[in-house]
């Protein structure tokens, strides 16, 4: 009996021991962080701003002649904390109309599409075909630019907002997603981008990443209008932008960009900037803590066996 206490109390002790080192070592790592960030210069949050496109030559010259429409708009957080029970976001999108010539919310003279864009990532395709019965991985493109996330939201279908032309144009739609080909495959045919791009599309759209909700923006007066987006748990963290269009009987009348900024927060940041920023103190903790887990279930279990 006194043998097994023994044993216990050592168990106990060494985990007192292995927890204070690991506590040490946390602390140490956010104090270094925390210095560093003190020592960083602010990173001052980008302006919106709006984007007229090109009128024509003398338009609005004339004595009389209604001024034209623009969009106002912005995001209800600039800044999203990201934290290790981040469950995902909503994000609202307001605006306005300036100068609006619609009698009503229901009038339906503007059409609004929102679009965000998420951080662009580095991507590899592969496609999957039968090698003597066996599935394998036989061809592949790579991506030096994919959004990681991209949502649409609209008044109503994007083929009654504009023509097929203003929507490439403006990358509107999945059809239209910037995406960047690495060196490597700019050789690839037409035929086989596309088709790489439609998967890419199509895996996103599975994981709630490419979204598009059509009669999500709603007009709340003559120029106001608001519309919710969800962001998932399983985004890049990093920039967003959020660009907000206006149109009216499928011409584009104006444009406005807001950009807004998912951070890691807590305990978060802490794991992530070791793990990145301190990959050695990182390491030696995730040794310390193997070992302690292994150490103090010998000692249990073999006391526990006798």
């Amino acid at each position: 009996m006194r043998k097994k206490l023994n044993r216990w109390r050592c168990a106990i002790r060494l985990a007192s021991v292995l927890a204070a080192a690991l506590s040490f070592v946390l602390v140490m790592a956010d104090n270094a962080g925390a210095q560093r960030r003190q020592r960083m210069t602010p990173i001052p949050v980008p302006v919106p701003q709006r984007i007229e496109p090109s009128s024509p030559a003398g338009e609005g010259a004339l004595a009389g002649e209604l001024p034209r429409e623009s969009v106002q708009a912005d995001v209800s957080t600039r800044n999203v904390p990201v934290t290790s029970n981040f469950a995902g976001t909503e994000i609202v999108v307001f605006g306005a109309v300036d100068h609006s010539r619609q009698s009503s919310a229901e009038a339906g003279l503007y059409d609004v599409v929102i679009v965000v864009v998420g951080t662009p990532t580095r991507l590899t395709v592969r496609k999957k075909g039968k090698v003597v019965g066996l599935w394998l991985n036989t061809d592949a493109i790579t991506f030096d630019s994919v959004p990681s996330y991209y949502a649409i939201a609209s008044t109503r279908p994007l083929d009654e907002v504009a023509s097929p032309e203003v929507l490439k144009s403006t990358g509107i739609g999945f059809e239209y997603v910037p995406m960047e080909l690495a060196k490597s495959a700019e050789k690839r045919t037409a035929a086989d981008v596309r088709a790489f791009r439609q998967a890419i599309v199509g895996l996103k759209n599975k994981d709630r990443l490419y979204t598009i909700n059509e009669y999500a923006v709603a007009f709340i007066g003559r120029s106001l209008f608001r519309a919710s987006i969800d962001v998932p748990a399983n985004v890049v963290v990093g920039p967003f932008e959020t660009r907000v269009f206006l149109f009216r009987n499928g011409e584009l009348l104006s444009q406005y960009n807001a950009r807004l900024e998912l951070h890691r927060q807590g305990f978060e940041e802490l794991t992530y900037g070791l793990a990145f920023r301190r990959p050695l103190i990182y390491g030696f903790s995730i040794i310390v803590i193997a070992m302690s887990a292994g150490l103090l279930a010998a000692v249990v279990f073999r006391g526990a066996g006798r």
